[in-house]
């Protein structure tokens, strides 16, 4: 099989995990005072593409998931708030797995993704309304992270467990 067409399929494969993970994750009502607080679960997806595919590719799942789930269950202003959080954590867990290959844990690596997204979407707003004090709200979705990013992590540690036993990704690699 073509290695070319075999990545595109794994590709479309992510983005349309990651479309149906934000879609659940649209579903659940999380019972906090907090506005924007979410689980993150589309960053399983994101984690997965990363230690797979590599950061170039993850960056057309990250787009490719942020603006079809903008489309379709939110708005141009999430879109834009989306796209901020989820290209600097992509950014973040990409120089982290880079850097310390096997030296730091998913999990760890998922925690400062989820915290580097919310800081990310805090300075979207920040410039959007122009004001600098959305970074005390930071504080507070900051410490959520750590919780959310501990969950995603090791999810994410438990599916690639998981897809480590199949031959699913030896092509990819061939």
């Amino acid at each position: 099989m073509n290695s070319k067409a075999y990545r595109l399929v794994i590709l479309s494969l992510y983005v349309s995990m990651a479309l149906i993970l934000s879609y659940v994750e649209s579903l659940i009502p999380l019972p906090l005072p907090i506005p924007g607080a979410k689980i993150g679960l589309p960053n399983i997806i994101t984690l997965v593409s990363l230690l797979t595919l590599g950061w170039p590719l993850t960056l057309l799942v990250v787009v490719a998931r942020v603006l079809l789930s903008g489309f379709l269950f939110g708005g141009g202003f999430s879109i834009v708030y989306s796209l901020g959080g989820g290209l600097l954590s992509l950014f973040v867990m990409a120089l982290i797995l880079h850097f310390t290959k096997d030296g730091f844990s998913l999990i760890l690596t998922s925690i400062f993704g989820a915290i580097s997204h919310n800081l990310g979407q805090v300075i979207v707003a920040s410039i959007v309304v122009q004001t600098s004090s959305l970074m005390l709200y930071f504080l507070i979705l900051m410490f959520l992270a750590i919780p959310t990013g501990l969950f995603i992590g090791i999810t994410a540690r438990e599916l690639m467990r998981l897809l480590d036993k199949t031959t699913i990704f030896k092509r990819l690699n061939s």
